[in-house]
């Protein structure tokens, strides 16, 4: 008997449900927030750039809003979180830079670690007393040659590396999956934390201040090698939507990862340190004046 390999036909009726994706306008989020939609969710764009959300909501079937929210300024995400109202099934934390020059975020946070972990930190737990389901972040393959140095978030001793620091953030989101599992497990809150990663997919992730004959290399390989937005998508709704231990990671099922339909897939030791992850949870609510917002059960 040949073995099912889930697709984004799979996806259960979300009739009823509301569903943010960050980051929708353009790429993996994109093809995550089109299947959401689909599938009959509310479907809410969360995009630094709403004229660009708008026309990639256009395109969308079903019911979907356009929200801005820029995660390099925690104002923005304070903004976004205030605004918000009523029950929230799904978060999915898609957004996200990768292998920028270095640059800070409106806080003065290294732009990368600012952008890819506090900001869907800070939104998070903002947004926690309303979600009900599952948060989902998207992590990378490159969490693996990742290393997290407290005392030195900004690179000031170690020297900035694009690859480093892409490196570092998704180590992040892996860690920060783990610890917000926990929390959410002892405050006996039914939401699941799970992270997800697309896989080799084409999108426009990693070309800001690139080297543009660079750029162009890499979008002629995407064109031929790279999965569709909607495959690189299919880890993040399999998490959202399946029934899944809580700090589960999912990934393509394929030769090295980049390829193919969602399943289970490792992560380094790094990522799976329960120490640094509690350590990294209290370093960022320091950072970003953000806490938990739920009690543990007595």
């Amino acid at each position: 008997m040949t073995k099912h390999r889930w697709a984004a036909d799979d996806l259960p009726d979300l009739t009823g449900r509301t569903v943010v994706v960050t980051g929708a306008a353009s790429g993996v989020g994109r093809g995550t927030a089109t299947a959401f939609a689909k599938a009959g969710a509310r479907t809410v764009l969360a995009v630094r750039d709403t004229s660009a959300g708008a026309r990639a909501a256009a395109t969308m079937p079903g019911t979907t809003e356009v929200r801005e929210l820029d995660l390099a300024n925690l104002a923005s995400v304070r903004a976004f979180a205030d605004a918000w109202q009523g029950p929230l099934d799904v978060l999915i934390n898609n957004a996200g830079v990768a292998m920028t020059p270095f640059g800070r975020t409106a806080d003065g946070f290294e732009l990368q670690f600012g952008t890819n972990h506090l900001g869907h930190f800070a939104l998070t737990n903002l947004l926690l007393p309303s979600i009900t389901g599952r948060v989902v972040t998207v992590a990378s393959g490159a969490h693996k040659a990742g290393a997290l140095d407290l005392d030195d978030l900004d690179f000031a001793r170690s020297g900035y590396s694009p690859v480093k620091a892409y490196g570092r953030s998704k180590l992040a989101n892996l860690l920060f999956t783990l610890e917000l599992d926990r929390r959410c497990r002892e405050a006996g809150s039914p939401v699941r934390a799970l992270s997800s990663h697309p896989g080799y997919t084409a999108s426009n992730l990693g070309t800001k201040g690139r080297n543009q004959h660079l750029v162009k290399i890499v979008h002629l390989a995407g064109r031929y090698l790279a999965q569709t937005e909607l495959q690189g998508a299919l880890p993040s709704l399999y998490a959202a939507t399946q029934d899944l231990p809580g700090a589960s990671y999912v990934g393509p099922d394929g030769r090295f990862e980049l390829h193919g339909h969602p399943a289970l897939v490792g992560r380094s030791a790094a990522a799976s340190d329960p120490v640094m992850a509690r350590r990294l949870w209290e370093a960022s609510e320091r950072l970003t004046g953000v806490t938990f917002p739920l009690t543990a059960r007595p």
